[in-house]
């Protein structure tokens, strides 16, 4: 290229001889040649790397293709690694949840064997008074209440111990409260009902009274004396008219000293004084009799039941009215009559509503027992 450039600098003044050129031309002529030279040569250069850069691109394109594939089949072996991870999870959380429930009842058990033997105590006698409440509250017994409460003083007495002294004069307490209550005996009053009913068949009617109980009194007695009198009075004649009319006197009068006797007995029978308070008592018809002792007893029996399911104003009422029937067609002078009428009395004056107390310091002081206080 100089030696071009030296011929052409050379032929310049041969050729420029007949009209000469700028200076300026070859010198831009030259920096032309060098720029369109810069340029080819950065093109090519700008070809060839974008060529590179495209090999690149395709070649990333396929490692990005490439790796998301890979990528979703890992996210589908996740998908399902973390399903079965899940499943594992929750028969993990129903195995942890029922080793959990039986580690609490291990627990409790443990705990329930470990207790103190003073818990132990308290415990029993706790649950022991409870039982007897609800025993006394269904049979209206204190019965029950006052047996615990006495076998938990004695056995606190035997325990001996300075922690359980509260609890055992809270029950000694407790015991003298309930003992101090009057309770109907249910089953004796129950007995003393099925004795009256028993004795209502031999109970006597008024309307059937025995005469000689209303039998009334004579007009008139004769004396003693004057019947003694009677034969001293008739001695002188037989010792004058002689011995054997003097026996016929006496035998013809004590023969009829003695009719005239029987005869006056047997009249005095005939008529009888009596004072009826209850005129309906002694028109009652001796048929009627069986169904007036039956209604009695029917009376009595529901007043026995009333008692047992503790509805005392029922058995109250239906006594007040077996005590009415009873003073008014029944004659009361019998002694049968009486003892029945005071059986009567006697269940009429104790059948009533009596509260059994609640041991309430008893139950207080175990509560504090246990508590440790």
């Amino acid at each position: 290229m100089s030696e071009t450039v030296a011929s052409a600098s050379a032929a310049a003044p041969a050729v420029s001889a007949p009209a000469s050129l700028p200076t300026w031309v070859p010198a831009s002529v030259i920096v032309l040649s060098l720029t369109s030279l810069a340029g080819l040569g950065l093109a090519w250069q700008s070809l060839s790397r974008q060529q590179s850069l495209e090999q690149e691109l395709v070649r990333r394109q396929a490692t990005v293709q490439t790796d998301a594939g890979e990528a979703r089949a890992l996210a589908r072996q996740s998908q399902d690694l973390t399903r079965d991870n899940a499943a594992k999870v929750a028969l993990l959380e129903a195995r942890l949840a029922e080793v959990s429930l039986q580690r609490g009842q291990l627990e409790d058990l443990i705990q329930s064997m470990s207790r103190s033997r003073d818990e132990n105590v308290i415990g029993d006698i706790e649950a022991s008074i409870r039982v007897a409440l609800q025993q006394s509250s269904i049979t209206g017994s204190a019965e029950p209440l006052i047996a615990t409460l006495r076998q938990a003083d004695e056995r606190l007495l035997r325990y001996k111990q300075p922690r359980m002294e509260g609890v055992r004069r809270a029950v000694s307490r407790d015991l003298e409260r309930v003992k101090a209550v009057s309770v109907v005996d249910i089953s004796t009053l129950t007995i003393k009902l099925d004795e009256v009913v028993r004795l209502l068949d031999e109970l006597p009617l008024l309307s059937n009274a025995d005469s000689k109980a209303t039998q009334a009194t004579p007009l008139r007695e004769e004396k003693p004396q004057a019947r003694k009198a009677a034969p001293a009075a008739a001695s002188p004649a037989p010792e004058a008219a002689g011995g054997s009319v003097a026996e016929w006197l006496r035998q013809a009068q004590k023969t009829l000293t003695e009719g005239a006797g029987l005869v006056w007995g047997e009249a005095r029978t005939l008529l009888r004084v009596t004072r009826i308070d209850h005129p309906e008592a002694a028109l009652l018809a001796p048929d009627q009799s069986y169904f007036l002792r039956e209604n009695l007893k029917l009376r009595l029996l529901n007043a026995r039941l009333a008692l047992l399911s503790r509805q005392f104003d029922t058995a109250q009422s239906d006594l007040r009215d077996s005590q009415e029937m009873l003073g008014r067609y029944f004659d009361a002078r019998s002694r049968k009559v009486a003892s029945a009428a005071d059986l009567m009395r006697q269940v009429a004056g104790q059948a009533r509503q009596v509260n059994v107390p609640r041991p309430d310091d008893t139950l207080a002081a175990l509560t504090a027992a246990a508590a440790g206080r």
